[in-house]
């Protein structure tokens, strides 16, 4: 049921809160947040909302940048993380007009919004749900520098094989031996469960959270299936909680995909479905692993355009280190079931045809949540139109482990760009999927290419300590 504004001022009340938080969203998919005593929280502030500067929030608008920020009643939640009582809202950015405001285009929540009234107006569906996967780390200890006289990088886990004990206990995990390992060597369960309850009690279904293959604190937490624009606020939430509660318990959390040389990279893999008046749109029971030909259309548009996805669903030089061969993450444009190896992936448990779909295993989350589910459905929407089928364009399927296949039909393949660099220029030469309906504005995604390629070129000049490794004795 959604919120009124008397609904808010009944749960100030109830809860004795004494600050209202404005949590907004910068271009890096980031928080930032502006506080008001509850006291001053009125029909007026959502009706007028906070005013902010929007160029310092990474966002190039033609127009004057100051902006307001109109908060959305269904997402008040209390914060559990602030020591006086804290009610807690997400919302949409708005250019100050007159008569009257318009969303302003950039701004990662109007951009999601864009996309499903564009899914709707299409007329293939009206909900897509989706199912993002939260790998993370979490370290005890965690130091890094960038200097004259210094740089480098130091993590530590107790329960990590390079420890050969957990204070003087004798527990330690062996490297790569992590997956759903149990008590006593599952030394973060309390924290975890912890960040699992917090998520509860703001409204978002858990399915389960487990140890992850990473013997150094990698981790997994995956909610439930979600409506796209809740699970984006759920995206940002769940990493809120995340970060705060690993600190709680003396601990640091890190999405980074590749925070340890030679462990399993941390990605964020994204199950999605589409329904048109409540019904499936992606199950077919004649279909390749019971997906329609809609679905297999819309996995043709991810494929197609998956270079310069990339760009959003993996906007770090970091990603790239961990889209690698070897591992579980995925290198090989293409389509499976089953098939960890693939970009795109079909879950064989998911046998019921409400729950049919496909998981997308590329991205991570150092993406913006907003802009990279929003791509995601801008380029399956694509494929369904240009009716793209994956198997007429050569990407499948692959049912068979595509690290084990012979070198010479391994150089057959497609893969993922390798750099950050390369997926920028896939993203400059191919994103007119994100710009129709003008859901992606032209003038977000030129900002965008243009402030990752700065940050490209500034850590193309830092020196590493693997280059020290290599080159400092020749």
């Amino acid at each position: 049921m959604a919120k009124s504004v008397k609904d808010i001022l009944a749960l100030i009340k109830e809860h004795d809160i004494k600050m209202v938080d404005f949590k907004m969203v910068d271009i890096n998919g980031q928080y930032r947040h502006v506080t008001i005593p509850a006291q001053n929280f009125s029909e007026d502030t959502m009706k007028s909302g906070i005013g902010f500067d929007a160029s310092n929030y990474g966002y190039a608008v033609v127009e004057k940048s100051d902006m307001v920020f109109i908060p959305d009643p269904d997402t008040a939640v209390i914060d559990p993380f602030c020591e006086i009582p804290t009610l807690s809202m997400t919302g949409n950015a708005m250019i100050i007009d007159t008569p009257d405001n318009r969303p302003l285009a950039q701004y990662p929540r109007n951009i999601i919004r864009a996309a499903v009234d564009h899914m709707k107006k299409s007329g293939v569906a009206d909900t897509m749900l989706i199912l993002p996967e939260f790998e993370f780390y979490l370290f005890d200890e965690v130091t890094w520098g960038v200097g004259g006289s210094y740089i480098g990088a130091s993590v530590d886990a107790k329960q990590s094989y390079w420890n050969s004990t957990v204070e003087g206990k004798g527990v330690v995990v062996p490297k790569q031996k992590n997956y759903h390992i149990a008590k006593p060597f599952d030394v973060s369960y309390e924290c975890r469960s912890e960040m699992c309850m917090h998520m509860a009690d703001m409204g978002i279904k858990i399915n389960y959270h487990h140890p992850e293959v990473a013997a150094s604190g990698q981790f997994e937490i995956e909610p439930q299936l979600g409506e796209v624009v809740s699970m984006a606020d759920a995206t940002m939430m769940i990493k809120y909680i995340i970060h705060n509660t690993a600190l709680k318990h003396g601990k640091t959390a890190t999405f980074m995909p590749k925070p340890i040389y030679g462990e399993a990279g941390s990605g964020m893999h994204v199950h999605m479905l589409l329904l048109k008046d409540g019904e499936p749109v992606f199950s077919d029971d004649n279909g390749y692993s019971h997906l329609s030909k809609t679905a297999h259309y819309f996995m043709g548009g991810l494929l197609k355009h998956i270079s310069s996805l990339c760009a959003i669903t993996n906007p770090s030089t970091n990603s790239f280190k961990r889209l690698v061969p070897g591992f579980e993450a995925p290198v090989t444009v293409g389509y499976a079931t089953s098939n960890r190896s693939a970009v795109i992936r079909i879950p064989a448990y998911a046998k019921s045809p409400d729950k049919r779909r496909f998981e997308l295993r590329n991205p991570d989350a150092t993406c913006n949540p907003y802009f990279c589910y929003a791509a995601i459905l801008m380029a399956g929407l694509d494929g369904i139109k240009n009716k793209i089928d994956p198997h007429e364009n050569g990407w499948g399927p692959y049912d068979c482990n595509l690290f084990h296949l012979p070198e010479e039909e391994k150089a057959k393949l497609q893969g993922l760009p390798t750099s950050l660099d390369a997926a920028l220029d896939a993203l400059e030469a191919d994103h007119d999927y994100l710009t129709e309906a003008g859901v992606f504005p032209e003038e977000l995604i030129n900002n965008f290419i243009k402030s990752k390629r700065a940050e490209c070129a500034e850590l193309a000049k830092i020196p590493t300590p693997a280059e020290f490794d290599k080159y400092y004795n020749l």
